[in-house]
């Protein structure tokens, strides 16, 4: 009988245990939804995925602090709240941010955009706005085990004037280059504009939701199915995408996996092209979309573009893998950031979203000095002397290099021979028993031809200093 009970306490408690979250470490969370936009039309599913991500989190471990509708002053203070948060629990701490709003990227820099924005050209969003690096600076400034950033933030650019030159969606965030222990996931592909949805929630958010409550999924097999739930949901419109650093492990709720039936297909070893159309080669279309999606490759979906051509799924998987590659190659412009690596990406993509910025960022670099020429006038110089040209008259004369030859020890020297007039003959004497013959200076006359010429090139010179230093390193990238 005591068996029988111990066992009938067990058995329910296992099961439980399969939905428990997996909370070991510290987890801590920051949620913001923003959908009361007072310049543009307001969004309604911010607000909804918010507060249904929190419940979510909360069941997984998580001390929430969710807020809704921020201005630019309530998201940095709100920001700089939860930093010291994680800071107060210590390096074993989770910290996760999710987003939900608008988003946007100007000059190649992602930002999420407060309610009280109301910008009238490009140049004002850096200044209204919240920078995506300054959250993940702020996220690494203190210690903790790992960061987990969730974007819902890839929607169409509301502001009209601004849409017709800056970039569509995001801009790439490469996790890989920051921090180790980041993972930044965006609701679609950069370079591309994510739906609000037509539910309760966007169809990022009602994926997430609906992955992250199974138990026992590492978060990288958690968001391949939102990868594949959100393509499904859309049709194959969006297609989530996401950057991962992470040293360790996490999983948002723990307990036993999924059976195996439910299970994604175990990951692959990288595979060439040709080794993806053997793979996709005879599957019916939806199957092999799957397994495209899933592995998110570049050779995947080249593959499937090459088996599928002309088909409604092969053109989204071209349409994907064109943008891609543009967008990869905008990265790598934004990070040399110089006139020839924007026209580089001009000559390789000259009519797309980015045309005006890459001509802008072209034109702005003109004012930035040459970066070895900067570094050159910020060494001193050693052992040279500068002067500016004076005029000839009023040089004094400079002795000529002495010429010394050898000689018998104990020379006496020669008197001086008479002198002629207008010409003296060279003079020679014996130092430490070697002949040196002096030889006086030619004598010049000059004859004045007009004013002083030296007075305007030595002023022109010394005030050529003064601007050295007024560009380039003083601001962020952009070539200010």
């Amino acid at each position: 009988m005591l068996r029988r009970s111990l066992l009938s306490l067990i058995v329910p408690a296992a099961i439980l245990l399969g939905a428990v979250p997996a909370s070991a470490e510290n987890r801590l969370a920051l949620v913001i939804g923003q959908s009361a936009y007072k310049s543009v039309p307001a969004l309604p599913n911010p607000a909804n995925d918010a507060r249904a991500v929190s419940q979510m989190l909360t069941d997984a471990g998580f001390a929430v602090t969710a807020a809704s509708d921020l201005s630019q002053d309530e998201m940095r203070a709100r920001l700089s709240d939860f930093a010291s948060q994680v800071a107060a629990k210590g390096a074993d701490t989770v910290a996760l941010v999710f987003y939900a709003g608008h988003g946007l990227q100007i000059d190649g820099e992602n930002y999420l955009v407060p309610v009280d924005v109301d910008p009238k050209r490009e140049a004002d969003i850096p200044i209204q706005a919240v920078r995506l690096n300054d959250i993940l600076n702020t996220l690494t400034s203190v210690p903790s085990r790992m960061r987990i950033v969730l974007l819902d933030a890839c929607r169409n650019n509301p502001f009209p004037e601004l849409s017709k030159t800056a970039g569509h969606g995001l801009a790439i965030v490469d996790a890989r280059v920051g921090a180790p222990g980041t993972f930044v996931s965006f609701s679609t592909s950069p370079g591309a504009e994510a739906e609000d949805g037509s539910g309760a929630n966007s169809p990022y958010t009602t994926a997430l939701l609906a992955s992250a409550k199974e138990p026992g999924i590492p978060i990288e097999d958690t968001f391949k199915r939102v990868r594949l739930a959100v393509n499904k949901a859309t049709d194959g419109r969006q297609t989530p995408w996401d950057s991962s650093s992470l040293t360790d492990d996490f999983r948002f709720m723990a307990g036993a996996a999924a059976s195996p039936a439910a299970t994604l297909p175990p990951a692959a070893a990288k595979r060439t092209v040709d080794e993806w159309k053997r793979e996709l080669q005879g599957k019916p279309i939806e199957a092999a979309n799957e397994l495209m999606v899933i592995d998110g490759s570049e050779e995947s979906y080249e593959a499937f573009a090459a088996i599928f051509a002309g088909t409604p799924r092969g053109l989204q998987a071209r349409d994907w893998l064109d943008r891609h590659r543009r967008m990869l190659a905008w990265n790598s412009a934004v990070l040399a950031n110089t006139a020839a690596a924007y026209r580089g990406f001009l000559a390789q993509y000259p009519d797309t979203d980015l045309t005006a910025t890459a001509r802008k960022m072209i034109e702005r670099l003109r004012y930035r000095p040459d970066p070895a020429l900067a570094v050159a006038l910020s060494v001193p110089a050693t052992n040279v002397a500068l002067a500016a040209p004076t005029c000839p008259c009023n040089a004094t004369p400079q002795p000529p290099p002495q010429q010394r030859v050898n000689a018998p020890a104990k020379k006496r020297a020669d008197p001086d021979p008479p002198r002629r007039a207008g010409k003296r003959p060279p003079r020679v004497v014996v130092e430490d028993d070697v002949v040196v013959v002096r030889r006086p200076p030619p004598t010049v006359v000059y004859e004045p031809a007009g004013p002083p010429i030296g007075i305007g090139i030595g002023i022109g010179i010394g005030g050529g200093g003064g601007y050295r230093g007024n560009y380039g390193g003083g601001y962020r990238r952009g070539g200010y």
